[in-house]
């Protein structure tokens, strides 16, 4: 495997938490209450924040050759 295409799996894994996060905040939001709200919450920000560490590193570490 070459650090293309596990830079590639990599970005997915963050792009995927990203999307994750999205889906919990809105399930959060939309559908529960109490401290089910706050556990689903800290989980997607968690997840925000690691999926933007991530997509952030894969850009800043350029092309690969």
């Amino acid at each position: 495997m070459s650090a293309a295409e596990i830079n590639e799996i990599i970005s997915f894994i963050g792009i995927g938490l990203l999307i994750l996060a999205i889906a919990l905040i809105t399930l959060a939001r939309k559908k529960l209450k109490g401290i089910f709200r706050f556990i689903f919450s800290f989980m997607a920000y968690i997840c925000l924040f690691v999926g933007g560490l991530i997509v952030l590193y894969i850009v800043v570490s350029g092309p690969t050759m």
